[in-house]
């Protein structure tokens, strides 16, 4: 059982974010959790790489003097797997908000998916969302974009590592990512609708690995707090 002196000293956590959690509220819930067992006012607890509200998968969670090395976790390989929907396009290129756009999907088949990916694997230039914590001037883009301001995004140097289709059927493409640090999965799934030419959205996201750290090693929230308490 860990002391309070090991969370100050520093620990590493590995939580399995569930659906509709921001990562922020994860951090807070484990703070918040940890200084009430052991009655303290203060303690670091921070995360390494946000998730959006929508994915789930792992978050690496560091407490005390750990949060020094938040930095290098961010900067590791990350791997996901999902879900890509095919023929229609939504503004956050996930399912935080509504369909804007239908394309056909009549010519698309398991070859042409396939072959798609090829463009993707490698360095390659990606447009973040406008959806987007991301700042600039001080905002950040889905303030503009709730607004229903134009802003100019620049992109920026990514590395898709390995890009793999593991099912394919009624518009639904399931597949595997393994990506640098700076890549946006909404932004793929965004694009590689659009270089089948029907359109695509992410509908599913979770992150499975941050380095060597892998999600069957993690654990859920209610398991951390019930650990916390015996």
């Amino acid at each position: 059982m860990l002391t309070e002196e090991d969370y100050k000293t520093g620990q590493v956590l590995l939580i399995d974010k569930p659906l509709n959690w921001t990562s922020f509220q994860v951090v807070n819930k484990l703070r918040w959790e940890i200084r009430q067992k052991f009655n303290i006012k203060k303690i670091k607890v921070g995360h390494a790489g946000t998730l959006d509200p929508l994915a789930t998968g792992l978050l690496i969670i560091c407490t005390g003097k750990m949060t020094k090395q938040i930095n290098t976790f961010q900067g590791q390989i990350k791997e996901y797997t999902g879900t890509i929907v095919l023929g229609s396009t939504t503004p956050s290129y996930d399912l935080e908000s509504e369909i804007n756009k239908t394309f056909s999907t009549d010519h698309i088949t398991n070859e042409l998916v396939e072959e798609t990916t090829k463009q993707f694997i490698g360095e390659i230039d990606q447009f973040p969302p406008i959806f987007s914590a991301l700042k600039k001037d001080g905002k950040r883009l889905y303030e503009y974009a709730r607004a229903g301001e134009e802003v100019e995004i620049k992109s920026r140097r990514i590395t898709i590592e390995a890009f793999e289709i593991t099912r394919f059927e009624n518009n639904e493409v399931d597949f595997r990512v393994v990506c640098s640090k700076g890549t946006y999965i909404r932004s793929l799934a965004h694009d590689f609708g659009k270089a089948l030419q029907s359109g695509g959205h992410l509908s599913v996201l979770r992150r499975t690995k941050i380095g060597d750290y892998h999600i069957n090693n993690a654990t859920s929230i209610e398991a951390f707090i019930e650990a916390l308490d015996t």
